[in-house]
Protein backbone atom coordinates (compact mmCIF):
# COMPACT_ATOMS: atom_id res chain seq x y z
CA UNK A 1 0.00 0.00 0.00
CA UNK A 2 3.11 2.62 -0.13
CA UNK A 3 2.04 3.45 -3.21
CA UNK A 4 -0.97 5.24 -1.72
CA UNK A 5 0.44 7.06 0.51
CA UNK A 6 2.99 8.89 -1.61
CA UNK A 7 0.08 10.31 -3.40
CA UNK A 8 -0.06 13.41 -1.43
CA UNK A 9 3.51 13.96 -2.60
CA UNK A 10 3.30 12.68 -5.80
CA UNK A 11 3.33 16.39 -7.81
CA UNK A 12 5.74 17.59 -5.62
CA UNK A 13 8.75 17.54 -7.70
CA UNK A 14 6.55 19.32 -10.80
CA UNK A 15 7.36 22.53 -12.55
CA UNK A 16 6.95 25.44 -10.60
CA UNK A 17 3.51 27.66 -9.26
CA UNK A 18 3.82 29.75 -12.18
CA UNK A 19 3.21 27.35 -14.95
CA UNK A 20 -0.27 26.66 -13.32
CA UNK A 21 -0.94 30.26 -15.68
CA UNK A 22 0.13 28.71 -18.48
CA UNK A 23 -2.56 29.51 -21.65
CA UNK A 24 -2.61 27.19 -24.77
CA UNK A 25 -4.02 27.45 -27.49
CA UNK A 26 -7.41 25.45 -28.17
CA UNK A 27 -10.29 25.10 -31.04
CA UNK A 28 -11.95 28.53 -31.20
CA UNK A 29 -15.12 26.41 -30.54
CA UNK A 30 -14.55 25.79 -26.72
CA UNK A 31 -15.78 28.69 -24.29
CA UNK A 32 -14.24 27.91 -20.52
CA UNK A 33 -15.48 27.04 -17.92
CA UNK A 34 -17.26 24.68 -19.12
CA UNK A 35 -17.51 20.71 -18.76
CA UNK A 36 -19.22 17.47 -20.04
CA UNK A 37 -22.58 16.00 -18.00
CA UNK A 38 -22.75 12.05 -17.69
CA UNK A 39 -25.95 12.23 -16.66
CA UNK A 40 -27.34 10.84 -19.99
CA UNK A 41 -25.23 7.89 -19.83
CA UNK A 42 -25.68 6.36 -16.37
CA UNK A 43 -28.47 5.09 -13.67
CA UNK A 44 -28.86 8.40 -11.98
CA UNK A 45 -31.39 7.05 -9.31
CA UNK A 46 -29.26 4.17 -8.75
CA UNK A 47 -26.64 6.37 -8.06
CA UNK A 48 -28.64 9.01 -5.98
CA UNK A 49 -29.85 5.33 -4.00
CA UNK A 50 -26.49 5.10 -2.73
CA UNK A 51 -26.72 8.10 -0.94
CA UNK A 52 -27.41 6.65 2.52
CA UNK A 53 -25.01 3.44 2.02
CA UNK A 54 -22.19 5.85 1.16
CA UNK A 55 -22.51 8.55 3.87
CA UNK A 56 -23.36 6.28 6.45
CA UNK A 57 -19.71 4.73 6.09
CA UNK A 58 -17.83 7.79 5.71
CA UNK A 59 -19.20 8.75 9.18
CA UNK A 60 -18.10 5.67 10.70
CA UNK A 61 -14.69 7.01 9.09
CA UNK A 62 -14.12 10.57 9.93
CA UNK A 63 -13.52 9.83 13.81
CA UNK A 64 -10.88 7.97 13.23
CA UNK A 65 -9.32 10.66 10.84
CA UNK A 66 -7.01 7.86 9.36
CA UNK A 67 -8.20 8.25 5.97
CA UNK A 68 -5.13 10.20 3.29
CA UNK A 69 -5.27 13.74 3.10
CA UNK A 70 -6.37 15.24 -0.83
CA UNK A 71 -3.19 16.90 -2.18
CA UNK A 72 -4.05 19.68 -4.93
CA UNK A 73 -0.47 19.52 -6.78
CA UNK A 74 1.28 22.61 -7.54
CA UNK A 75 -0.68 24.45 -10.39
CA UNK A 76 -2.62 26.30 -7.99
CA UNK A 77 -4.35 29.32 -8.64
CA UNK A 78 -3.08 30.87 -5.77
CA UNK A 79 0.93 30.02 -4.19
CA UNK A 80 -0.38 31.05 -0.67
CA UNK A 81 -3.60 28.62 -1.39
CA UNK A 82 -3.67 25.30 1.29
CA UNK A 83 -2.13 22.21 -1.33
CA UNK A 84 -3.46 20.49 1.59
CA UNK A 85 -7.08 21.83 1.90
CA UNK A 86 -8.49 19.19 4.21
CA UNK A 87 -10.37 17.10 2.40
CA UNK A 88 -10.07 12.97 2.63
CA UNK A 89 -9.50 10.25 0.42
CA UNK A 90 -11.03 7.08 0.58
CA UNK A 91 -8.81 4.83 -2.19
CA UNK A 92 -10.91 1.76 -3.62
CA UNK A 93 -7.58 0.58 -5.60
CA UNK A 94 -4.00 0.54 -5.26
CA UNK A 95 -1.16 1.19 -7.69
CA UNK A 96 1.51 -1.87 -7.91
CA UNK A 97 3.94 1.18 -8.98
CA UNK A 98 5.31 4.34 -6.87
CA UNK A 99 2.54 6.89 -7.60
CA UNK A 100 2.13 8.97 -10.45
CA UNK A 101 -0.92 11.08 -12.13
CA UNK A 102 0.26 10.11 -15.03
CA UNK A 103 -0.58 6.27 -14.22
CA UNK A 104 -4.04 6.86 -13.12
CA UNK A 105 -5.52 5.17 -16.43
CA UNK A 106 -3.18 2.15 -16.69
CA UNK A 107 -5.38 -0.32 -15.23
CA UNK A 108 -3.14 -3.12 -15.10
CA UNK A 109 -1.03 -1.43 -12.83
CA UNK A 110 -4.54 -1.05 -10.43
CA UNK A 111 -5.93 -3.39 -7.80
CA UNK A 112 -8.84 -3.21 -5.33
CA UNK A 113 -8.22 -2.29 -1.85
CA UNK A 114 -9.67 -3.13 1.10
CA UNK A 115 -12.00 -0.46 1.16
CA UNK A 116 -13.32 -1.69 -2.00
CA UNK A 117 -15.14 -4.50 -0.26
CA UNK A 118 -16.54 -1.80 2.57
CA UNK A 119 -18.20 -0.28 -0.51
CA UNK A 120 -19.15 -3.30 -2.44
CA UNK A 121 -22.55 -1.72 -3.10
CA UNK A 122 -20.35 1.49 -4.55
CA UNK A 123 -18.19 -0.53 -6.72
CA UNK A 124 -21.35 -2.70 -8.54
CA UNK A 125 -22.35 0.61 -9.41
CA UNK A 126 -18.92 1.39 -11.11
CA UNK A 127 -19.56 -1.80 -13.10
CA UNK A 128 -22.02 0.12 -14.60
CA UNK A 129 -20.18 2.64 -15.74
CA UNK A 130 -18.96 2.61 -19.53
CA UNK A 131 -15.68 1.47 -18.63
CA UNK A 132 -13.38 -0.85 -20.53
CA UNK A 133 -11.35 -1.19 -17.19
CA UNK A 134 -10.49 1.15 -14.34
CA UNK A 135 -7.44 2.54 -12.83
CA UNK A 136 -7.53 4.64 -9.45
CA UNK A 137 -10.66 4.79 -7.71
CA UNK A 138 -11.27 7.08 -4.90
CA UNK A 139 -13.97 9.04 -2.60
CA UNK A 140 -13.44 12.65 -1.58
CA UNK A 141 -15.09 13.78 1.66
CA UNK A 142 -15.11 16.62 4.01
CA UNK A 143 -16.95 17.27 7.09
CA UNK A 144 -15.75 20.87 7.77
CA UNK A 145 -16.77 24.20 5.66
CA UNK A 146 -13.78 24.94 3.70
CA UNK A 147 -13.26 25.21 0.04
CA UNK A 148 -10.88 23.31 -2.37
CA UNK A 149 -8.68 24.76 -3.62
CA UNK A 150 -8.73 25.76 -7.12
CA UNK A 151 -6.49 24.02 -8.87
CA UNK A 152 -5.63 22.09 -12.46
CA UNK A 153 -4.25 18.85 -12.61
CA UNK A 154 -1.50 18.46 -15.04
CA UNK A 155 -0.04 20.92 -17.67
CA UNK A 156 0.43 18.27 -20.30
CA UNK A 157 -2.13 19.77 -22.82
CA UNK A 158 -2.02 16.18 -25.40
CA UNK A 159 -3.12 13.71 -22.48
CA UNK A 160 -6.62 13.68 -21.78
CA UNK A 161 -7.68 10.96 -19.15
CA UNK A 162 -10.66 8.76 -19.24
CA UNK A 163 -12.55 9.86 -15.99
CA UNK A 164 -15.68 10.13 -14.58
CA UNK A 165 -16.83 12.75 -11.33
CA UNK A 166 -19.84 11.78 -9.81
CA UNK A 167 -21.96 12.21 -6.48
CA UNK A 168 -24.94 10.80 -4.98
CA UNK A 169 -26.21 14.21 -3.93
CA UNK A 170 -25.81 17.74 -4.93
CA UNK A 171 -24.89 19.09 -1.80
CA UNK A 172 -20.86 19.64 -2.83
CA UNK A 173 -20.22 23.48 -4.49
CA UNK A 174 -18.11 21.80 -7.19
CA UNK A 175 -16.52 24.08 -9.76
CA UNK A 176 -14.63 24.86 -13.32
CA UNK A 177 -12.99 28.60 -13.47
CA UNK A 178 -12.34 30.44 -15.89
CA UNK A 179 -8.82 32.04 -14.65
CA UNK A 180 -8.96 34.90 -17.02
CA UNK A 181 -13.04 35.79 -16.50
CA UNK A 182 -13.13 34.44 -12.63
CA UNK A 183 -16.07 33.35 -14.04
CA UNK A 184 -17.51 29.95 -12.17
CA UNK A 185 -19.72 27.09 -13.56
CA UNK A 186 -20.80 24.96 -10.82
CA UNK A 187 -21.78 21.27 -12.09
CA UNK A 188 -25.34 21.11 -11.27
CA UNK A 189 -26.40 17.42 -12.02
CA UNK A 190 -24.84 14.36 -10.84
CA UNK A 191 -21.55 13.97 -12.99
CA UNK A 192 -19.33 15.59 -14.98
CA UNK A 193 -15.93 14.71 -17.00
CA UNK A 194 -14.05 18.04 -17.40
CA UNK A 195 -11.02 19.42 -18.82
CA UNK A 196 -8.29 19.53 -15.66
CA UNK A 197 -5.64 21.24 -17.87
CA UNK A 198 -7.12 24.20 -19.81
CA UNK A 199 -8.87 25.36 -17.16
CA UNK A 200 -9.03 25.05 -12.93
CA UNK A 201 -11.44 23.10 -10.80
CA UNK A 202 -12.52 23.14 -7.02
CA UNK A 203 -15.42 23.39 -4.40
CA UNK A 204 -16.40 26.15 -2.34
CA UNK A 205 -17.36 25.12 1.90
CA UNK A 206 -20.10 22.97 2.69
CA UNK A 207 -21.13 23.54 6.07
CA UNK A 208 -21.75 19.69 6.47
CA UNK A 209 -20.53 16.21 4.90
CA UNK A 210 -19.98 16.52 1.28
CA UNK A 211 -18.41 14.01 -0.87
CA UNK A 212 -17.66 12.83 -4.46
CA UNK A 213 -16.35 9.87 -6.00
CA UNK A 214 -13.57 9.95 -9.12
CA UNK A 215 -12.87 7.23 -10.89
CA UNK A 216 -10.34 6.94 -13.85
CA UNK A 217 -9.73 4.31 -16.14
CA UNK A 218 -10.47 3.48 -19.97
CA UNK A 219 -13.67 3.61 -21.77
CA UNK A 220 -15.39 1.71 -23.35
CA UNK A 221 -14.56 1.23 -27.35
CA UNK A 222 -18.85 2.23 -28.22
CA UNK A 223 -18.38 4.71 -25.88
CA UNK A 224 -15.56 6.51 -27.43
CA UNK A 225 -16.57 6.18 -30.67
CA UNK A 226 -19.24 8.23 -29.88
CA UNK A 227 -16.94 11.22 -28.06
CA UNK A 228 -15.82 14.01 -30.53
CA UNK A 229 -12.36 15.22 -30.61
CA UNK A 230 -10.33 18.47 -31.22
CA UNK A 231 -7.25 18.54 -33.65
CA UNK A 232 -5.09 19.60 -31.32
CA UNK A 233 -5.01 19.95 -27.50
CA UNK A 234 -6.59 16.83 -26.69
CA UNK A 235 -6.95 17.57 -22.71
CA UNK A 236 -9.57 20.08 -24.05
CA UNK A 237 -11.73 17.13 -25.18
CA UNK A 238 -14.30 17.08 -22.51
CA UNK A 239 -14.92 21.19 -23.06
CA UNK A 240 -15.20 20.64 -27.03
CA UNK A 241 -17.46 18.21 -26.36
CA UNK A 242 -19.56 20.16 -24.17
CA UNK A 243 -19.50 23.28 -26.20
CA UNK A 244 -20.48 21.46 -29.35
CA UNK A 245 -23.10 20.08 -28.06
CA UNK A 246 -24.48 23.70 -26.63
CA UNK A 247 -23.37 25.07 -29.72
CA UNK A 248 -25.61 22.24 -31.67
CA UNK A 249 -28.59 22.50 -29.46
CA UNK A 250 -28.35 27.06 -29.77
CA UNK A 251 -28.92 26.90 -33.24
CA UNK A 252 -31.33 24.38 -33.11
CA UNK A 253 -33.61 26.71 -31.31
CA UNK A 254 -32.41 29.55 -33.71
CA UNK A 255 -33.74 27.97 -36.47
Amino acid sequence: MQSIEKTENAAVESPAHEDAFFDAEVDPSIVYPSYKSFDEFIDVERLRSLDGYITQKIKRRIAAQSDYRFYTGPYRLQNNAPEHPGTRMIYLSYSEMPDSYFDLDRTELWHPTANASEFALLMDFIGTLPFKSTGRMLIMYDDVARPVTAHRDHIETELCHDFLWFRTNTKKPFFMLNHKTDEKLYVEGYTAWFDSVNQFHGSDPYDGLSFSIRVDGVFTDEFKANIPKPSFNLASTPSYWACLEKNMKNQAEFV
